[in-house]
């Protein structure tokens, strides 16, 4: 392969005005030297990349860059610009202009040359240079990396090299997800970067939560030595990391262990280990070095794809259950058969607005199972699966196959996009495959899977699944709480307190006495962890640190609110106490909210859903044993472990806390 570029791909005296003068300046000598097939195509894909976002960089620089079909091997262009020319910079014009150019999916080499040159462009010596340079063989060489550049003038650069200087610190990018986009993405985000000034390395995180996600620049993408996801949903747009070393693994290493994160993905830049991503897949040159993310093992896979439409429903399920369970507190459960309030309206009756509540809740409720099959076959297989996983979706509930059918459809939906991406196809389809032939033949495979040779025995088992709710009854029911209190308490908002959330979510979509009690019990032991340690942070303060301490005041409100989540810090730091701890008082409540029958038709817990309880004051007696439970099991462990020595709890010492 030729040079990346030669001293006929620079311009030193660029006298472009704009931006697309710029490139079409920098593209003509990449045609005149065989690297580029048509001008204006190889143009119209650097627009097209420019759009999505500005290439503009602090300090005078502009990088547009794209990868496209007209390109024959991997070119860099440099020119150099008197004037300045606006790339969307907020410093102001840029006057080093670098344009890159790479063959359409060649995703490596174009993330390679962007990578290496970003890290160039944070060094003022290597652009003080190229500012100087009057020769353009030699400041191609620069580019290249053939020569190291000589300090420069004051005038030519924001500074003199400093021989003496510390070393460029070791630079990482982080994404943080969790199926709720809530407490644990950035409790994880927070614990990353807490652990990377410890280690003086710099990094920057994209929290990608439920209120969406702001993208991390691609130059600092660029500029990073590796990448660390802490995540239990699929991580969008990961294409962007392509090129670079890869800790992959679940949101909770992320809080419990960042430094160990960190050290691995030193480790992973060191060997040289890079990953490359296409078409919603991701492969690495080498092992997963123990990671437990979306790339690794088929179980951790599935388990993320699950999450992925466990994450885009829950939405659907706050607001549409919420609005029911508000209908029937002002209207009565018989509000359910009321007549349509398009038809009929009265402004000043109770009824009609708990009938227009009702109706608009049942309206979002319809959307859970297409959303959860359409957003699993997102995380397995991007946009293009989303139209057959809704479609399947639908089709779940058109054939009553509930909650279990969407499941399935949402796997077969995602399989099957996959399956038809691996097909090569002529370059003048690919435009056309991911927006018409993709969604086609996929929702069609999906339809035909659906409605012909899976659904009925999904539905026949989602209808036995809802008969033996409904004759749950005496130990069974108990067994059954037992359980669901054991998963919502063991990882406190993971995987397993998803599963147990989200099965029980799945009966409100059809409610009957059996769902409502489950959906009681999960709701009443997610409560538990919180509450147990913030009342043994009260009645035992001596066993806990300054800091768990202000974490239990915090824990009163977050429990009484149904975060489970604000148990974590208790757990990650002594986790072999606390988690047992917790379960036990978790299992104890759900026992005890079956055993009472205690039912609850809104999709969440809390003291403010108490009104919308079936037998309000036993299902708080449950939460007050499980708590007390809890608590004792917390206390007793903590002070077995050694005796306190007695500190003020203004210094924030107190007995160390063991892992």
């Amino acid at each position: 392969m030729s040079e990346l570029i030669t001293a006929d791909l620079v311009d030193l005296d660029l006298s472009a005005e704009t931006k697309d003068a710029a490139a079409r300046s920098l593209a003509g000598r990449m045609v005149e030297a065989g690297r580029v097939t048509d001008l204006d195509g190889f143009l119209a894909d650097v627009a097209a990349r420019e759009a999505q976002m500005p290439t503009g960089l602090d300090g005078g620089i502009g990088i547009p860059h794209c990868r496209s079909e007209h390109v024959t091997e991997p070119t860099l262009a440099f020119g150099r610009s008197a004037g300045g020319i606006d790339f969307g910079a907020p410093d102001g014009p840029a006057d080093l202009v670098f344009l890159i150019a790479a063959p359409a999916g060649a995703d490596d080499d174009h993330l390679t040359i962007l990578s290496g040159l970003a890290r160039r462009l944070m060094d003022p010596g290597f652009t003080g240079a190229l500012r100087a340079e009057a020769d353009p063989g030699a400041a191609a060489a620069l580019i290249r990396g053939e020569e190291v550049p000589a300090a420069v003038p004051e005038d030519s650069a924001t500074r003199t090299p400093d021989t003496d200087a510390a070393p460029e610190p070791f630079r990482i990018v982080a994404v943080t997800s969790c199926p709720t986009g809530i407490a644990h993405t950035y409790m994880a985000a927070e614990s990353l970067e807490a652990a990377a000034r410890a280690e003086g390395v710099v990094l920057d995180v994209e929290t990608q939560g439920s209120a969406g996600f702001e993208r991390l620049d691609p130059a600092v993408i660029a500029a990073a030595d590796a990448v660390i996801w802490a995540h239990d949903v699929d991580v969008r747009e990961k294409a962007r990391f392509g090129g670079k070393p890869v800790v992959d693994t679940g949101v909770k290493a992320g809080i419990n262990r960042p430094a160990e994160l960190i050290a691995e993905a030193r480790r992973k830049a060191e060997r040289g280990e890079i990953s490359r991503f296409a078409d919603g897949r991701d492969e690495a040159d080498s092992g997963t070095g123990g990671s437990a993310g979306a790339s690794g093992h088929f179980g951790v896979r599935l388990r993320t794809y699950l999450m992925s439409g466990v994450s885009y429903m829950v939405p659907f399920v706050a607001a549409g259950g919420l609005l029911i369970a508000l209908s029937f507190a002002i209207g009565g459960y018989e509000i359910a058969s009321a007549k349509s309030v398009a038809d009929h309206f009265a402004w000043g009756e109770a009824a009609s607005w708990a009938a227009l509540l009702n109706q608009i809740g049942t309206a979002a409720f319809g959307f859970l199972v297409p959303v959860l099959a359409g957003y699993i076959a997102y995380g397995m297989a991007d946009r293009p699966a989303l139209v057959p996983g809704f479609v399947g979706g639908a089709i779940a509930l058109t054939i009553d196959a509930g909650f279990l059918g969407g499941l399935v459809a949402g796997l077969l939906a995602g399989a099957a996009v996959m399956a038809i991406q691996r097909v090569k196809v002529h370059p003048t389809l690919r435009g056309i495959m991911p927006v018409l032939v993709i969604p086609l033949l996929a929702s069609i495979a999906v339809g035909f899977l659906m409605f012909i040779v899976v659904g009925k025995p999904i539905a026949s088992l989602q209808n036995a699944l809802t008969d033996w709710l409904n004759g749950l009854s005496g130990s069974n029911a108990v067994i059954l709480g037992v359980v669901l209190g054991l998963m919502m308490c063991f990882d406190m908002g993971g995987p397993l307190n998803k599963v147990a959330y989200a099965f029980a979510v799945g009966g409100l979509a059809d409610p009957t006495p059996g769902s409502l009690k489950v959906m009681a019990a999960v709701m009443a032991a997610g409560m538990v962890p919180p509450l147990a340690l913030a009342l043994a942070t009260t009645v035992r303060r001596g066993l806990f640190t300054a800091t768990e301490r202000e974490n239990g005041r915090a824990a009163w409100v977050l429990g009484a609110s149904f975060i489970t989540e604000g148990a974590i810090p208790f757990a990650a730091a002594d986790p072999l106490r606390v988690i047992p701890s917790v379960m036990a008082g978790g299992a104890v409540t759900g026992a005890l909210s079956m055993a009472f029958g205690c039912t609850l038709r809104a999709p969440h817990g809390g003291v403010f859903v108490v009104p919308l309880i079936g037998e309000p004051f036993l299902y708080l007696l449950a939460i007050a044993a499980g708590t007390a439970v809890s608590t004792a099991l917390v206390v007793v462990l903590k002070g077995m472990r050694r005796t306190p020595a007695p500190a003020p709890a203004e210094d924030g010492s107190g007995v160390t806390v063991a892992a």
